[in-house]
């Protein structure tokens, strides 16, 4: 091949990649806290457009996020206001991937009124990393808002006692233990999705709820639905969850393959 030739071939790979990578790159950017998550959230909608349906109870919801509780026999457990609409709500939650950052302890932020903060916030405003983490859509899902504040940022798990809390719901929240049981059908979603992230982040799992979700991914294997979202989620933002693409009854492979 010629030097001229070469020359073009490496520049149009390169020309490619930032192509690819742009989607991605345009949702990472926020240089304000929750601009990137806004902007995700707003991309979500168009992901879920023709398939309205909740993630944990499996209700249907309209165009203005409103939850059709006669769909999927849900009642309000509490908070009937919040369980009125739907939230987009981190399957691996903020707190998971953020509560160790510097900017999550330490007060390193400070307001236009010259007042120091930490937390969530902080951490949208100066940490890029944990943007593109919490902007991510391949880890955002919608559910209802009750469903969305009784998980808070409780690890998953298996809960003794199937107490029905929210209807005919089958999702249960064991507060004292800090734990939340889904239903069968997502689970399988729930660990591809701790798996991607661990393999796109770092993000730490340990042994014992690894072993849970390789069980989950084992039994729940990936539906035509996870597979036409994670098209959508890669046409917007650049890239694709190698564990629904790929997918195998045994999750550690797919990262061999994807590599």
């Amino acid at each position: 091949m010629r030097d001229r030739d070469v020359m073009f071939s490496r520049r149009l790979l390169t020309l490619t990649a930032l192509i690819w990578l742009l989607p991605m790159t345009a949702l990472a950017s926020g240089n304000e806290s929750g601009n990137s998550f806004r902007q995700a959230k707003k991309e979500m909608v168009k992901v879920y457009s023709e398939n309205r349906t909740t993630f944990y109870a499996n209700c249907e919801y309209g165009k203005k996020a409103h939850v059709d509780r006669n769909s999927c026999g849900y009642t309000a457990r509490r908070n009937k206001k919040r369980g009125h609409k739907i939230e987009w709500e981190h399957v691996v939650p903020a707190w998971a991937f953020g509560h160790a950052l510097q900017c999550w302890q330490n007060k390193v932020c400070t307001n236009s009124k010259g007042k120091s903060f930490k937390g969530r916030k902080c951490c949208g405003k100066v940490d890029a990393t944990f943007r593109a983490m919490e902007s991510d859509m391949h880890n955002l899902v919608p559910a209802i808002g009750e469903l969305n504040g009784d998980r808070s940022n409780f690890r998953y798990g298996m809960v003794a006692d199937e107490v029905r809390s929210y209807g005919a719901v089958d999702f249960e929240v064991d507060f004292t233990l800090r734990v939340a049981e889904p239903a069968a059908y997502v689970r399988g979603d729930i660990a591809r999705t701790y798996f991607y992230m661990q393999r796109e982040y770092g993000l730490r799992i340990g042994k014992k709820q690894k072993r849970l979700f390789d069980i989950w991914n084992r039994q729940d294997p990936v539906d035509a639905w996870e597979l036409e979202r994670n098209r959508k989620i890669m046409a917007i933002q650049g890239n694709s969850n190698p564990f629904v693409t790929s997918y195998t009854a045994h999750a550690g492979s797919v990262v061999n393959s994807a590599e």
